[in-house]
């Protein structure tokens, strides 16, 4: 079995039909799914958020069968896991593309269950502690961009879960969990 460094690549990966959209419905749903679900599992096991069209993307290539996605491949592999809110195009051109490996709701419960594992539910933190600090070390928290971490966040103020104030620099913004 091929890997791409630690992570372990599916049979389909070295199967050359796969790296060209197929034009057969049935077959090309199958497809897509294969590669949403393979996005999916490399950002989530890589904590890779953004895509961008443009750029190098390991999956979006194969050496040992010498094949490459096209942009039209990996905008519709995109595309299909955008559909599922699964992924959001950050800018008007669909050149960038955030990763929704897990949606935000599933990162707002990820939070309360970080805030509970480590008793934190009257204390307060800043946001740069959530995404980098001990305390998250080894949870999918750690290392998550910011923006998704601020959408969770924002999703548990509203649900009066937590308050989030502004420090004076962005390092101190922080929240005051209230479970």
């Amino acid at each position: 079995m091929q890997k791409l460094g630690e992570f372990k690549l599916p049979h389909f990966f070295n199967y050359p039909p796969y790296f060209t959209l197929q034009p057969v419905r049935d077959t090309r749903e199958k497809q897509v799914q294969l590669w949403k679900e393979l996005i999916l599992d490399y950002c989530r096991t890589q904590k890779i958020f953004t895509i961008i069209l443009d750029e190098e993307f390991p999956l979006f290539t194969n050496p040992v069968i010498d094949r490459s996605l096209s942009h039209e491949a990996r905008e519709a592999f995109l595309s299909a896991l955008i559909s599922e809110g699964r992924a959001e195009w950050m800018d008007k051109g669909h050149k960038k593309c955030l990763v929704l490996w897990l949606r935000i709701q599933d990162w707002a419960d990820c939070i309360l269950r970080f805030v509970k594992d480590n008793g934190l539910e009257d204390s307060v933190m800043t946001i740069e502690e959530i995404r980098t600090g001990i305390e998250s070390r080894g949870t999918e928290l750690h290392g998550m961009d910011r923006n998704v971490l601020m959408r969770a966040l924002r999703l548990l103020e509203h649900k009066g879960k937590l308050a989030i104030f502004k420090g004076t620099s962005a390092d101190d913004e922080g929240v005051k969990f209230s479970l």
